[in-house]
């Protein structure tokens, strides 16, 4: 294995609640109210879909908001990994990686292990320079048990809900969070800073119409099946803690430009990152707070305000 390289769950595709489109000559995201997956093909146009995309948007009246996955290990934090990064909006390199304890810091001498006081106490990530970045690995559909689509984020309520969710169903499945049914959904959300209109963010839940103990049944069932068939799971886990620790950062200078391009606008007059709620509200258009309070009362019973 090559020393310095991060080893990461392979990737047939992306996951996004935006896009980047092209508007006077500049890219800049734009938010969404559904779920979009492309492949790792990209054009002058952007990334183009792929083949699920259409497919799973079949029964859900066009607007793709929820997606059945399974998860590829039952460590929580080796299907999320969050931490604050900083990246070079030149180059593209990620320069800082911390856990508000420690980070990994490519300075002059190479790379250093420092204290990490978070961004509000950092003099480096002055200007709202490093954010917290979370990457989500999951499998959609039976072809590749191995490969994923990755979801990445800097939202505040997408990065907490989703470490809490799998925490939580970790520890309810006996250790078995790669065998649980679930499935992403997007949710929506009202503050006061959004002045009443919704913004967006993933959350992870059991699939839809399975009750909690059907899915801990079903989560009990394919372990078994697995085990007897020879699947060792907690050496799949360890090969990928391996594979992450290989490597000082996750992300390398061909997908930090990606990243920089959807979440870290250059210039101060470009909109935040997607799921930036100031520029949510500022933005958002009154039919389609009407759509999402629909889609939520559907789904949910009510709207989560808060």
């Amino acid at each position: 294995m090559l020393k310095g390289l991060a080893i990461t769950p392979p990737v047939l595709g992306r996951i996004s609640i935006g896009k980047v489109v092209e508007k006077n000559g500049k890219r800049l995201p734009e938010k969404d109210d559904q779920f979009t997956l492309t492949s790792q093909v990209q054009n002058r146009d952007g990334w183009l879909l792929h083949p699920l995309n259409e497919e799973l948007r079949h029964g859900q009246d066009g607007k793709l908001r929820s997606i059945p996955i399974h998860l590829l290990f039952n460590e929580p934090d080796l299907n999320f990994r969050a931490d604050y990064s900083f990246f070079d909006r030149t180059s593209g390199r990620p320069l800082c990686v911390g856990n508000g304890d420690t980070c990994k810091r490519l300075t002059k001498d190479g790379i250093q292990t420092l204290p990490c006081p978070s961004p509000d106490g950092c003099s480096l990530a002055q200007g709202h320079a490093c954010k917290p970045y979370g990457r989500l690995n999951v499998v959609i559909g039976d072809d590749d048990p191995l490969g994923s689509f990755v979801f990445r984020t800097t939202g505040f309520n997408s990065i907490r809900t989703l470490a809490a969710r799998l925490q939580y169903f970790q520890a309810i499945s006996g250790n078995r969070l790669a065998c649980l049914p679930l499935e992403l959904r997007l949710r929506g959300k009202s503050t006061r800073q959004s002045h009443g209109t919704p913004i967006f963010y993933v959350d992870i839940t059991v699939r839809s119409g399975l009750s909690m103990e059907d899915a801990l049944l079903a989560a009990k069932q394919l372990d078994e099946a697995r085990q007897a068939s020879g699947f060792d799971q907690p050496a799949l886990d360890r090969a990928a803690r391996q594979g992450f620790n290989n490597g000082a950062f996750e992300d390398s200078e061909e997908d930090s430009g990606v990243i920089i391009e959807e979440f870290f606008p250059k210039a101060e007059d470009q909109p935040s990152p997607i799921e930036s709620q100031a520029q949510l509200a500022a933005s958002a258009k009154p039919s389609l707070a009407h759509k999402l309070e629909s889609q939520v009362m559907r789904h949910n019973g009510k709207a989560t305000v808060e």
